[in-house]
């Protein structure tokens, strides 16, 4: 068996159809058949049956499906060592929902590579509940965010951070001086960061309690572009507490009063509990430690060098 044909039998098993693996692979679906059809008669096993009401799948077929994302998450793994030892570098791949990469992960990163000298991080930010997923098949080495629900018992989960939100305006907007109502809320123009666009963080969670129209939400590239708006008198904008402070101390931004406007978020960090890579270990031991709050809370950045962006890199502020 070969890890082509592995990889065509996963996406059947994981979207539950041909045409859709096909899809997914981005190959024909005579091309999948082929694959799958390689595989039985290697095995002798069907795998699997079409039903009516979908694939139903042997025995032999959920086996190898278990098997298969196993073996090809150790190619991958094994790719990536050898590279590694080549360049005499190791590579840490961190995904991370959209909030954190932006207000908390450029003082983590510094603080912790600085620590290891042949440490290179890859950060990519992706949906919270993709985290599961991203683990598993071993794309990533950790996963920082809100904690899914339901998570696999193979993923250990360590919280290490609760933060607040709230609604901040500037503080010549009228809103500012009384306590708003839903419907008045809802008036508002919401200048929103790029958190807005999943349901797993407390940005997204505020917006549903307040039910604010789709026609007053403004989604930016970043959350700090959408607080700069908010500073020029174009709206309001959910932050987190931490990385407002000076502009509240400064009168550059007021709070904008309303019980439907608070929120309290946390994350934590995931890694697979067995079958660990060593730095994504270091790093949930170190995550929890006084130092890495602090930088985490002050931003303090990471030098350039040391940082290698993914395709899905979150856009910094």
């Amino acid at each position: 068996m070969t890890p082509t044909q592995l990889r065509a039998f996963v996406a059947v098993v994981r979207l539950g159809s041909v045409k859709k693996a096909a899809a997914d692979l981005e190959v024909s679906e005579a091309a999948v058949s082929l694959h799958v059809g390689q595989l039985r008669k290697e095995l002798g096993d069907k795998l699997y049956i079409p039903t009516s009401s979908g694939l139903a799948f042997t025995p032999g077929g959920l086996r190898l499906a278990s098997r298969a994302v196993e073996m090809l998450s150790l190619q991958d793994r094994t790719i990536v060592e050898v590279r590694e030892a080549g360049s005499g570098r190791r590579l840490l791949r961190v995904a991370t929902s959209t909030l954190f990469a932006e207000y908390a992960a450029p003082g983590l990163i510094g603080l912790f590579a600085d620590r290891a000298n042949d440490l290179d991080i890859e950060l990519s930010s992706h949906d919270p509940r993709e985290f599961e997923s991203l683990l598993l098949t071993r794309t990533v080495d950790a996963a920082i965010g809100p904690r899914p629900p339901n998570l696999d018992a193979s993923i250990t989960s360590t919280h290490f951070l609760n933060y607040q939100a709230f609604v901040v305006a500037r503080p010549d907007n009228p809103i500012t001086r009384i306590q708003a109502g839903p419907g008045t809320l809802r008036e508002q123009t919401w200048l929103l960061g790029p958190s807005a666009a999943y349901d797993t963080e407390v940005i997204p969670e505020m917006l549903r309690r307040v039910n604010v129209p789709e026609s007053k939400q403004r989604i930016f590239q970043s959350h700090a572009a959408a607080i700069d708006e908010a500073k020029h008198g174009k709206g309001l904008a959910p932050v987190v507490s931490f990385a407002v402070t000076h502009d509240l101390a400064n009168g550059d931004l007021k709070r904008v009063m309303a019980p439907s406007l608070q929120a309290q978020g946390g994350w934590s960090i995931m890694i697979l509990t067995t079958h660990q890579v060593a730095p994504a270990a270091e790093l949930a031991r170190f995550i929890i430690s006084p130092r890495a709050t602090q930088a985490m809370l002050r931003g303090l950045g990471v030098t350039v060098g040391r940082f290698k962006p993914s395709m899905h890199v979150t856009l910094w502020s």
